[in-house]
């Protein structure tokens, strides 16, 4: 039992590692690296470069602010400098793992503030909806300002929908759906019959409180700037390392936006922040708007990896900070919990 959640445990680091490995070796396959330090060392403005450095932590900030307010519906009061470090840890902790941060900082917030756990996971949740929802906004207005480039960019990576749906026929996509429902119903069945299946109903439970804590924020304007907040400060953040290299500052903010996009959706594949699919994407958009190949190869390599070691250090800043901070104390937070709970049974009765 031992050995298959060790392996288990194993392939969850190895694997996305291999992936986002295979996928950087294959860029850099022909890739002269001892010109980099030339790059570093003259060609580029690191001014703009350090500029961008507040906005990435500013969006981390903001993350944890906006987090500590979707806890207090279901009565989790969170101080904010607990929530804030929870989320420089998470980024520094998915880096091992890819998405493993969302559990840490749930961990963070158990440890410190005795909070429940699957309530924490589940306002994670609603966070994840929120962005969600803005990404999409943002990926949208991106394709109308740019359909031509995201045309070509779809065609040249093989990603075009059209495509992709062709490969299935009137049997294939009878098999996969059939499957589907197939596998669903057998894990419901196998659900109902073990022993732990209240506990899970129970967490599911309290995820979907999580998930519906959004309509009663303290503040929704507040929320909302939070929201727009965190995705300004995440562009911002890479719009200005375009003014670090001559053959990107005169590409403008429409390139950059379209690139932002193109990489926050590569990101969504399980590599340590995003590396080889954010790599391989951007460079290709870059190339689609005139930059030559080995010049959209060093933007990448060095934009992403500088902005990784700001989150390695932020993550090490909070696991140091988060030391120094003592846990709430508990009989306040049980006091706390039956206060909120007291008060959602007198919306019930209302």
């Amino acid at each position: 039992m031992n050995t298959k959640k060790t392996v288990r445990n194993s392939l969850k680091i190895a694997l996305p590692l291999i992936l986002g490995g295979a996928i950087l070796y294959w860029m850099y396959r022909d890739f002269d690296f001892s010109s980099i330090s030339d790059v570093l060392l003259h060609d580029m403005d690191w001014t703009w470069m350090i500029l961008s450095f507040p906005f990435g932590i500013l969006a981390m900030v903001f993350r944890g602010l906006r987090w500590r307010q979707t806890l207090r519906p279901v009565g989790e009061d969170a101080r904010a400098s607990v929530c804030v470090n929870s989320i420089f840890l998470s980024y520094a902790v998915s880096l091992i793992i890819p998405r493993v941060g969302e559990f840490a900082r749930c961990g963070v917030l158990t440890k410190h503030e005795h909070t429940d756990f699957a309530k924490a996971l589940g306002t994670v949740v609603t966070e994840r909806a929120v962005d969600m929802v803005l990404m999409l906004i943002m990926t949208a207005a991106a394709l109308l300002l740019q359909v031509k480039v995201f045309g070509s960019f779809f065609s040249k990576t093989g990603t075009r929908l059209d495509d992709i749906l062709n490969t299935f026929s009137t049997t294939g996509w009878i098999v996969t759906i059939v499957c589907g429902i197939a596998a669903v119903a057998l894990i419901y069945i196998l659900l109902r019959q073990l022993s732990f299946y209240n506990r899970i109903k129970e967490a599911v439970h309290n995820i979907w409180l999580g998930i519906i804590s959004i309509k009663d924020v303290d503040s929704v304007p507040l929320f909302l700037f939070y929201s727009i907040g965190i995705w300004v400060c995440y562009f911002l953040h890479f719009y200005l390392t375009f003014f670090c290299f001559d053959f990107t500052s005169h590409l403008g903010i429409t390139c950059a936006t379209v690139c932002f996009v193109v990489g926050t959706i590569a990101v969504i594949v399980p590599t340590p922040n995003g590396a080889g699919p954010w790599h391989f994407s951007v460079k290709t958009m870059l190339a689609l708007y005139g930059v030559a190949a080995t010049n959209a190869l060093y933007f990448v390599l060095i934009v992403h990896t500088v902005q990784t070691l700001l989150i390695i250090v932020m993550g090490i800043y909070a696991w140091i900070r988060l030391a120094f901070i003592s846990p709430a104390d508990k009989t306040a937070a049980g006091t706390t919990d039956a206060t909120a709970a007291a008060t959602a049974t007198e919306r019930k009765k209302n």
